[in-house]
């Protein structure tokens, strides 16, 4: 479940400092966005977000070098810091947020089980990754996942 105050507090910071966000999205799917922009008043930091599910998008879209997919596997802190920094330049916004992981309840290994998740905040100040594994089915891993990356974009306001 999504927390409202959460997002208020959110809100309130981003339109207080004037910062603008984008949002890089894989295991998410677009939720993370969805959550964001369901705040009234959300055009005002919200620049946008982009679905990158396969290799491919994230290296088009969002310039993640192919060597750090075939060295470090899509699900990687690598590939979270590179989408992370490259939808925040891209998007010349203040912030850029990534979300990269296995949903489930297919496609885990035993080195990257279903619930490993990787999330990265580029600000002005820095670039971080948090690793994550969440014991969920597939919605419940993504909630998870939503929360964990508002929790890290309101810490770093």
């Amino acid at each position: 479940m999504l927390d409202r105050q959460l997002l208020n507090k959110i809100s309130d910071k981003l339109k207080k400092h004037h910062l603008s966000v984008a949002i890089a999205e894989s295991c998410t799917g677009g939720l993370l966005a969805h959550t964001l922009t369901n705040i009234s008043g959300s055009s005002e930091y919200f620049d946008r977000g982009i679905v990158s599910y396969n290799n491919q998008a994230k290296v088009e879209l969002l310039g993640v070098p192919e060597e750090t997919l075939k060295q470090y596997g899509a699900v990687s802190e690598q590939t979270a810091r590179a989408m992370a920094i490259g939808i925040k330049e891209r998007s010349n916004v203040d912030i850029g947020i990534s979300t990269t992981g296995i949903a489930g309840p297919t496609g885990g290994t035993k080195e990257k089980p279903v619930g490993l998740v990787y999330i990265g905040i580029a600000s002005l100040k820095n670039v971080e990754v948090k690793k994550f594994i969440f014991s969920g089915d597939r919605m419940q891993n993504k909630e998870s996942t939503c929360n964990a990356a508002l929790e890290m974009l309101l810490k770093s306001l």
